[in-house]
């Protein structure tokens, strides 16, 4: 299977901060691009100011800190990468940018939050298994 690029998908859970681990194996290993994707959710438009002013300038300075972050992995790794920041849903966020730029492979972090459901993929990993155009990769 060839791979030249891999999407990582990153909300800076432990898990996200491990699948970079696996972004940065195959990417070397495959000379991919990488494409690096956050989303944050959409600021509700009825919260009051200055709340709704300080929403709008932090989730999108979050977002860019994450990439960011990510970026400077890939970066001494010497391997070309993009960056995308979004507003929306998660999954939705990842599923579009994979089909737009028709991407090999999504790497993403799983994430458990009860014993039960720990055993389970979150709610966007599964989502992005379920209906991603490529393989996907997660990482717990």
């Amino acid at each position: 299977m060839e791979i030249s690029s891999i999407l990582y998908a990153t909300d800076g859970s432990p898990h996200a901060r491990k699948a970079l681990d696996w972004v940065a194996d195959i990417a070397v290993r495959r000379r991919a691009k990488v494409i690096i994707v956050t989303a944050y959710e959409p600021i509700p438009r009825d919260l009051g100011t200055p709340y709704l002013e300080e929403l709008m300038a932090r989730r999108p300075a979050e977002g860019e800190a994450l990439v960011r972050e990510a970026a400077a992995v890939i970066d001494q790794q010497g391997l070309p990468h993009e960056e995308e920041v979004l507003e929306g849903p998660a999954a939705e966020a990842i599923l579009q940018v994979a089909q737009v730029r028709k991407v090999d492979l999504i790497v993403m972090g799983s994430r458990g939050r009860g014993r039960l459901e720990a055993a389970l993929l979150g709610s966007v990993s599964q989502r992005v298994v379920q209906e991603a155009p490529c393989p996907v990769l997660i990482v717990r």
